[in-house]
C-alpha cells in the first residue's frame, strides 16, 4: 500500500482544504473518485489527489487522518467509491477487491437515466420488488433438493469452488458479486482475455474450452443460473430485467448507451428470451435493454417469465 503526504492548506477561518498526494500501485489504481463522511469532515479524492473539508475547523487533521490507504479505511466511514468508465476492467475489480472487506459499496459513474421504470410508476414498481423477494424465498425453498443436488454434482465434477461469484454492473452503477453454480475450470477467469481475445460483442463462445462437463449441460437449461435467487432476496436484482453485464463487457459500451447500466438487473429478460446468444452485438443488445425499460410494465414482465422456462427447457441460446 502506498503511503500519503499532508500538505495543509488554509483557505479561511471555517474550513481547511488539503491535499494529499501518493504513488499509484497496482495495488491503488488511479482516476477514481472517492466521497465520504466521517465525523466532522467530508473527503473527495478525484485522480491521485484528496481533498479534505473540515466542518469542525478546530480538528487536528494529524490526529484524523492515517497514513496509509488501509488505515484510512479501517478508520473513516468510507460510503461510496465512484470509478470512471475510462479505467480498465483490472482497475474496477481492484477497487472493488479493495473495498469490499470495508463494506465500501463501488459504483461507476454514469450518466443519469430518465427513461428508469421505478421513475414513472413508483407504486407499481414497489410491488415488483416486493413480489420479487417473495418470490424468489419461494423458489429457493421448493427447489432447494435440486440446489443441494447440483451442488454435489459440481463439486464431484472437476476442482474448485461449487459457486461462480464474479462482479457485474447493478443498480446505478452499484459493483456487487453474482452468484452462479460453476461452469468453468477453476482459473477460467485468468484466462478470459487468452480464450477471448479481441472479440467483438458480448464475450460469449459456443465452445469455450473452459466449460466443464457438467457446465455444458447446466449452461444448455440455465440451472448454473438458479444460484441468482439469492441475488434477488439480497435485493440486488430482479426476477426480470435486463441482465447484469459483466466488467469486461460494461466497460465496452459506448457514452451514449451506458445510462443502460443505471437499471437493476434481473435473472431472465426480453433478450434471453427473443434473442440470447444468437445476437451479441454489445449496441443492439443495449438498444433491446432500453427499449424494454421505456415499454416497461407488470405484464411485459409476467410474459417474459411465462416465455423464460420454455426457452430454458430447450436449451434456446445456450452459450
Amino acid at each position: 500500500m502506498p503511503n500519503f503526504s499532508i500538505d495543509p492548506q488554509l483557505e479561511d477561518a471555517a474550513t481547511h482544504d488539503l491535499q494529499a498526494s501518493h504513488s499509484a500501485t497496482e495495488a491503488t489504481p488511479p482516476s477514481i473518485l472517492i466521497r465520504f463522511h466521517h465525523q466532522n469532515y467530508e473527503v473527495e479524492m478525484r485522480d491521485r489527489d484528496w481533498s479534505i473539508h473540515l466542518i469542525d475547523p478546530e480538528t487536528s487533521i494529524s490526529e484524523l487522518y492515517p497514513p496509509n490507504f488501509e488505515d484510512l479505511l479501517k478508520l473513516a466511514r468510507i460510503e461510496k467509491l465512484f470509478v470512471p468508465t475510462h479505467c480498465s476492467e483490472t482497475e474496477l475489480k481492484q477497487w472493488a477487491d479493495i473495498c469490499e472487506p470495508y463494506s465500501i459499496a463501488v459504483f461507476l459513474q454514469l450518466p443519469p437515466c430518465s427513461i428508469l421504470p421505478q421513475q414513472r410508476s413508483r407504486l407499481r414498481w414497489t410491488l415488483k420488488r416486493s413480489l420479487d423477494r417473495i418470490a424468489a424465498a419461494i423458489l429457493i425453498a421448493i427447489l432447494s433438493p435440486i440446489l443441494i443436488a447440483i451442488a454435489a454434482i459440481v463439486r464431484r465434477d472437476s476442482q474448485g469452488t461449487i459457486f461462480f461469484k464474479q462482479w457485474r454492473v447493478g443498480e446505478q452503477g452499484k459493483l456487487f458479486r453474482i452468484y452462479k453454480f460453476r461452469t468453468m475450470i477453476s482459473n477460467a477467469e485468468t484466462l478470459h482475455q487468452q480464450v477471448m481475445g479481441t472479440q467483438a460483442g458480448l464475450h460469449k463462445l459456443q465452445n469455450d474450452p473452459r466449460i466443464t462437463r457438467c457446465g455444458r449441460w447446466l449452461r444448455k437449461y440455465s440451472l448454473d443460473e438458479l444460484p441468482q435467487l439469492f441475488n434477488v432476496v439480497r435485493g440486488e436484482m430482479s426476477l426480470v430485467a435486463p441482465r447484469p453485464w459483466a466488467l469486461y463487457d460494461a466497460l465496452r459500451i459506448s457514452p451514449e448507451g451506458q445510462q443502460r447500466l443505471n437499471a437493476l438487473p434481473g435473472i431472465t429478460g426480453a433478450w434471453q428470451v427473443e434473442a440470447r446468444s444468437t445476437l451479441l452485438d454489445l449496441e443492439q443488445v443495449n438498444h433491446r435493454d432500453l427499449k424494454y425499460l421505456k415499454q416497461w410494465s407488470l405484464r411485459e414482465d409476467f410474459r417474459i417469465l411465462c416465455l423464460t422456462i420454455p426457452k430454458a427447457l430447450s436449451g434456446f441460446g445456450a452459450c
